[in-house]
């Protein structure tokens, strides 16, 4: 075999078969002109296109600079373009580009370097570009646009995980440059103290595409005026430095980031800003005011940790963000032991600084640390990152790993809200029979980390969430509001609300806790918009359901749950074609999909809801 280094783009159009099944010919006209558009700039870089396949292109470059340089004015053009295009007809195109050896077969390249390439597109956003680390390596220097390292991936059929980067074309961009790799690398581990992001996120039935990379949603309705009635004061605890010089060590530091989140989050004196909004900004070093205005906060708490055997060091410091002038800063050092005290302790300050005046069950929830038990911990590191992959085989083994973290230590409270959520993410992507045995197990593992913790939210979460998998919407409702009372700012607690009361018949009262949510995480994910556009639905507010829908699958085709409500939509509006459409794009995504069990497996407390649903579903020729 003849072999050699090649620099390999691959590029994709967004939602192609969407695209055509609404308007064939005008998608094929608007294809056959940008394709000659990216085989023309691809020309003029030096690079030849050797594989196509309608909407894909695989071209070849002599260099990492010039194959960017080229998929920077691809987007961009391509962009201008789209400027005359209605939002739900733009076509869009997503870029890979990888380094790597090829083998080469007449005109053709084969193997893992061309493999990767289109991994790393599909990982790209709507018009984005993502590069691997020894593109970035090559180019870092060299181009005037930014990037953002997204961490370390698992890319399907690719036997190890590679650094990923976004490519941020803007020149407004280059302020979020990245500096360097090596040490600075993110592995984008989760901590035992990342729990509460992921115990949120998988709950409430998004955890099969949703990164915690940032996704970044729309923009929310409210900003830094979300509740100027209130007064008070806004803050975003930007993702903490890992200065202990291995990089191993970042989940430790995002994990410190976590709980400073979640325990400034139970202060109903503060509106905080949720966990993935400002994770958006991990592996950069932004101007806190530059924060301020993304994000709509006056102030930002920001910080580093250093580990080091079992003692850990944490500098923080709070900016006033329309300033830039330091409000408040110190030093701690603490043994391991005591991480859940120390990170108290930075809360209270936090506080203290802001003149927020706490109530008594918030001064008794932020003095609660207890030991941590270090094996235990470290079986729920291992579980979690088992969890997160979102599959049966290690949805299995994570609970696995989160019942020994139990046997270790009896009053692990959130090892047990873990054990109780891998059982409902079972029921919910369908990789087990509802039965009373799974669901007492479920409910007595959460009722256990209730009684260990009544003030931990995702067990109050998780709850909700189980209650609506069982139809008991009253409790589901309830316990998502106790969720919320005891964390005022917490983001998914609002849209588990939302969530509930929209299954119970109550889409206006669920578009109202959904604002709120909207409002404490700026960058929210799709699952928010999905939320949104089901009580359009049911309110018959079918234009605005429909572009919610659509919105939801651009940024995740593969989220089943917008294809059948937007099927359903369809059906009902008579939309027969339409309906058909999305009906196949389920049979896709679910092969064993049937409506009798979909009418058995949605939580609809209306019968006039679930009829109205099924019905929408079986004018889109969905099998029994």
């Amino acid at each position: 075999m003849k072999r050699r280094l090649a620099t390999i783009l691959a590029a994709d159009a967004v939602g192609y078969s969407r695209l055509m099944g609404a308007d064939e010919e005008a998608t094929l006209q608007r294809l056959n002109t940008y394709r000659k558009i990216i085989d023309r700039l691809i020309g003029e870089h030096h690079g030849r296109v050797f594989g196509s396949a309608g909407d894909s292109v695989i071209a070849e470059f002599a260099s990492p600079v010039s194959a960017v340089r080229c998929a920077v004015q691809i987007q961009q053009t391509l962009e201008e373009h789209n400027v005359d295009v209605v939002e739900q007809r733009r076509m869009r195109f997503r870029i890979g580009v990888n380094l790597g050896d090829v083998v080469v077969e007449d005109d053709n390249l084969l193997g893992d370097g061309v493999n990767i390439a289109a991994r790393l597109e599909s990982l790209a956003d709507p018009g984005g570009i993502c590069i691997a680390s020894n593109v970035y390596e090559q180019i870092e220097n060299k181009l005037s646009v930014g990037y953002v390292y997204l961490g370390e991936k698992a890319l399907k059929n690719i036997a190890k995980p590679l650094h990923v980067y976004k490519v941020l074309a803007s020149p407004a961009a280059t302020v979020a440059r990245v500096r360097g790799t090596g040490s600075n690398k993110r592995t984008r581990l989760l901590s035992v103290f990342a729990i509460a992001a992921l115990l949120v996120a998988v709950a409430i039935g998004v955890a099969l595409q949703w990164t915690w990379e940032g996704s970044i949603g729309e923009t929310a309705r409210v900003g830094k005026d979300a509740d100027p009635s209130t007064g008070k004061p806004s803050i975003a605890v930007l993702p903490f430095q890992n200065m202990s010089g291995d990089p191993e060590q970042d989940y430790f530091a995002d994990g410190m980031t976590d709980d400073l989140i979640t325990d400034l989050s139970k202060v109903s004196g503060l509106f905080v800003i949720a966990r993935n909004s400002t994770f958006a900004y991990k592996g950069q070093s932004p101007d806190a005011r530059q924060v301020s205005q993304d994000l709509g906060v006056k102030y930002v708490l920001e910080g580093s940790v250093r580990r080091a055997g079992d003692t850990v060091r944490i500098n923080a410091q709070l900016v006033d963000a329309g300033t830039g002038g330091h409000i408040w800063a110190e030093r701690f050092d603490r043994r391991l032991t005591d991480v859940f005290a120390l990170q108290d302790e930075v809360s209270r300050k936090i506080v203290s600084a802001l003149a927020v005046t706490l109530t008594t069950d918030e001064k008794q929830q932020l003095s609660q640390a207890a030991p941590v038990d270090p094996d235990a911990y470290d079986l729920l590191l291992r579980g979690l990152e088992r969890f997160r992959r979102f599959t049966r085989e290690t949805n299995a083994e994570a609970r696995d790993l989160f019942i020994r973290a139990t046997q270790h230590d009896p009053d692990f409270a959130r090892a047990y809200a873990d054990v109780a959520l891998t059982h409902g993410i079972d029921v919910l992507f369908g990789w087990s029979e509802p039965s009373e045995e799974l669901f007492a197990r479920a409910f007595e593992s959460a009722e256990r980390a209730l009684q260990l913790d009544p003030t931990l939210r995702q067990v109050y979460f998780a709850l909700s969430n189980l209650y609506l998998t069982a139809k008991q919407h009253d409790k589901a409702i309830d316990t998502a509001r106790e969720s919320v009372r005891l964390h005022p700012n917490y983001a998914d607690g609002f849209a588990q609300l939302a969530q509930a009361l929209v299954y119970a018949g109550h889409p206006e009262e669920g578009l109202e806790a959904l604002h709120k949510a909207m409002a404490l995480n700026p960058r929210y994910a799709f699952f928010y918009t999905w939320i949104e556009g089901h009580a359009y639905m049911l309110l018959r507010k079918n234009g605005e359901a429909i572009h919610a829908f659509e919105k939801v699958i651009e940024k995740n085709a593969h989220f089943p749950g917008a294809h059948l409500t937007l099927a359903s939509l369809y059906g009902n509006m008579g939309r027969v074609e339409d309906a058909e459409w999305e009906g196949a794009q389920v049979l896709s995504l679910r092969v064993d999909f049937s409506l009798g069990e979909e009418e058995r497996r949605v939580p609809y407390k209306n019968p006039a809801d679930l009829n109205y649903y099924i019905t929408g579903l079986r004018k889109a020729g969905l099998p029994k």
